[in-house]
């Protein structure tokens, strides 16, 4: 089986096994800070536990990476490592807001650039997202690419969640500049979106994403023509560790990339 097909079908397991969990009493619970920082909840670990499982059933070899569970070695000769964030938006998952979504990559080295496939599942209705290294990028059997054409509104998504006042003084223009901006809690269903064109630009400047947020959406959003590149502007690079914290753009196009990135005050 190839690996691709393993993530999707690890993806729809969760989807089977969580979709009826949001919004329930059930999401929630503490099960203490995860290996990725925040506070593991039940469906979070329902869903890491699912593809444990599976990875576990077909002996894949692999080395798990999650956000909640830390690295698992599911064979001590792995020919990579699966980078799973389960359940990411799990704020919205655990209030019953329909945006969160599964999100799992396959790297063979220990770096973005080394991602092959990667998977994205909204879990709010089973609609999955995947791309494989240069064979392009899927949404609902169909391949999709980055919008290059001018909208009618331009949509800028933007993560400010827990920005400081220095940042969100720099990016003040972008939001007084007549943009349509977004955020909807969820980083790889942004990315999903944006590849599927939804989105013109998608920005995170905190340096705070972790790894296993971006790592499908990084695959998927390269493969869909989508530029992705750090907070200087330099190709999107950087190590799986688990102290690993990122800033990003995903842009369409270097047209839309230069017009609202020169609205950041310098």
């Amino acid at each position: 089986m190839e690996v691709i097909e393993i993530l999707r079908e690890a993806s729809k397991r969760i989807y089977e096994n969580v979709k009826d969990l949001a919004g329930t009493d059930d999401a929630a619970g503490d099960f203490g800070i995860g290996a990725g920082g925040d506070v593991s909840r039940n469906i979070d670990i329902i869903a890491e536990k699912t593809v444990l499982d599976y990875l576990k059933e077909i002996d894949f070899e692999c080395v798990v990476l999650g956000e909640e569970c830390g690295r698992v070695e599911i064979s001590n000769k792995p020919k990579g490592f699966v980078i799973m964030d389960a359940i990411d938006g799990s704020a919205n998952a655990v209030r019953g807001v329909p945006f969160f979504c599964s999100s799992l990559a396959f790297a063979t080295e220990n770096k973005l650039s080394s991602i092959t496939d990667g998977v994205i599942t909204d879990l709010s209705n089973g609609e999955t997202y995947w791309a494989s290294k240069n064979k392009g990028a899927f949404f609902k059997e169909e391949q999709i690419k980055v919008r290059k054409k001018d909208p009618i509104y331009k949509i800028v998504g933007i993560n400010t969640s827990g920005a400081s006042i220095e940042l969100m003084n720099k990016m003040r223009p972008i939001f007084e500049n007549h943009n349509h901006t977004r955020h909807f809690g969820a980083n790889a269903l942004e990315m999903a979106m944006f590849a599927r064109g939804l989105m013109d630009i998608f920005i995170d400047l905190r340096e705070k994403i972790r790894i296993q947020d971006i790592a499908a959406g990084y695959v998927i959003v390269k493969e869909a023509g989508g530029l992705l590149l750090d907070g200087r502007l330099n190709p999107l690079d950087a190590d799986l560790g688990y102290d690993t914290r990122v800033s990003f753009i995903a842009a369409a196009s270097q047209e839309i990339l230069d017009e609202i990135m020169s609205q950041i005050s310098k």
